[in-house]
């Protein structure tokens, strides 16, 4: 299928003024290098009839401000058409006409099926670590809460929307959350994520754990929920040191010793709460909005893809 031609300068784009002081979206255009991803995204033009279909490097990035901005895809579609700095990011000229919501969702649809995201999230976590802004002073473990938007909780009769779905009791809040759990390890210092997964919300955290470990950190930091004696055990082994807060039980009360060494994990593991509450408050990734868990795990993915970059332009010189 021919691609649609995209981003060809007309009078109207040269009438624009030229930006003094490039904004974030722009800083980021800079940084990464896009044909790696242009490599990975061959073959996803979309296939619909009629007219050409967008590059798949216009669709990706536009998923990007989907995540970026907490946008539906019907918020997306109306955000590329009025909104400079998105159809510039995107690769789009005044001129040119924008995905709809329709075509945004097969696309996202696509990669979901073929698995392509975790090439994707791959791709970014080598270009992060070739520029140098991955630490691997440590990995530092949790997982957080997301209520699915697009299902209801079961009903009395026992009917569900969400299959995958499951209740969780909320720690530290009241109430219970109806939906998904996002596991992440972020690494110590940069604040960038290095794995991440999702499964339903009353999976325990510590069940996924030693799947978000990499191997090549220096120590591993967690609560004690993560604690285990085989999992220290097999961190030791690998030469990495396990930073896991211990909990008292009956055999071996909490004692002051202790006390102060889970005081020492929580001052360095508190930073990846920062994670999720730029999730939540400033990309707006407050539910989950499709059903199923394969298309909450690729939410969560691309929360994670646009996490990283919006996190690349923090660290990188101005």
């Amino acid at each position: 299928m021919s691609a649609k031609r995209t981003g060809q300068m007309s009078f109207a784009d040269a009438l624009l003024p030229d930006r003094a002081r490039p904004g974030r979206l722009d800083r980021l255009l800079a940084l990464v290098d896009w044909s790696g991803f242009e490599a990975r995204l061959a073959g996803f033009r979309d296939r619909g009839p009629g007219r050409p279909g967008y590059e798949p490097l216009v669709m990706f990035k536009a998923l990007l401000l989907q995540s970026l901005y907490g946008l539906s895809d019907a918020g997306l579609e109306e955000a590329l058409a009025n909104r400079l700095s998105f159809r510039r990011f995107v690769g789009l000229a005044l001129a040119d006409g924008v995905p709809d919501h329709a075509t945004l969702c097969r696309f996202r649809l696509r990669l979901i099926e073929a698995g392509c995201l975790k090439e994707l999230f791959a791709e970014l976590d080598r270009q992060l670590d070739a520029a140098g802004l991955m630490l691997k002073r440590g990995t530092m473990l949790d997982a957080t809460l997301i209520d699915t938007q697009a299902s209801e909780p079961p009903s009395r009769d026992g009917r569900v929307t969400d299959p995958d779905a499951r209740y969780a009791r909320r720690s530290g809040k009241p109430g219970y959350c109806f939906g998904y759990k996002a596991h992440v390890g972020v690494d110590e210092g940069s604040g960038l994520i290095r794995s991440v997964l999702t499964t339903p919300a009353n999976i325990n955290d510590t069940t996924p754990a030693d799947a978000l470990v990499r191997g090549d950190e220096r120590a591993v930091w967690a609560d004690a929920a993560y604690h285990t004696h085989a999992r220290a055990a097999a961190l030791r082994a690998r030469g990495v040191k396990a930073r896991l807060a211990r909990r008292p039980n009956k055999h071996n009360p909490e004692l002051r010793s202790q006390k102060r060494y889970n005081r020492l994990v929580a001052r360095t593991r508190s930073g990846v709460e920062t994670t999720f509450a730029t999730w939540k408050r400033r990309m707006g990734l407050t539910a989950i909005r499709y059903i199923g868990l394969l298309k909450a795990s690729a939410q969560v993915t691309l929360a994670a893809i646009a996490f990283n970059m919006r996190r690349w332009v923090a660290l990188a010189p101005a």
